[in-house]
């Protein structure tokens, strides 16, 4: 099994947030998870439901401010383990290129 997630943690405040997202993203790193980063939110992959909670929240806790505003969207394939990568690139493929702009 393989589960996707987009996750996007924030404190709602005014100025810069990337500090504190900083925190959340480097939470991450005490759990068996992959993850990846763009500017909209992470995108993580465990083993199990049970492994991307458990790192979800801790990325929510480690945001230190008076409200955090946290975005989970999650893909639970419990009968494949098609990667965040495989699926990419199946959308390249019907593409015929990059699923990207040129710079």
């Amino acid at each position: 099994m393989t589960v996707i997630a987009l996750l996007s943690v924030a404190p709602v405040r005014e100025g810069s947030m990337s500090e504190e997202v900083a925190k959340a993203v480097a939470a991450l790193d005490d759990f068996d998870v992959s993850y990846e980063t763009n500017p909209m939110g992470t995108v993580i992959e465990a083993d199990s439901i049970d492994d991307l909670l458990d790192a979800v929240r801790a990325a929510h806790t480690a945001v230190e401010a008076d409200r955090v505003s946290t975005f989970l969207k999650i893909d639970d394939k419990r009968a494949s383990d098609e990667s965040a990568r495989e699926k990419v690139e199946a959308v390249e493929e019907h593409l015929g290129r990059p699923a990207r702009s040129e710079e």
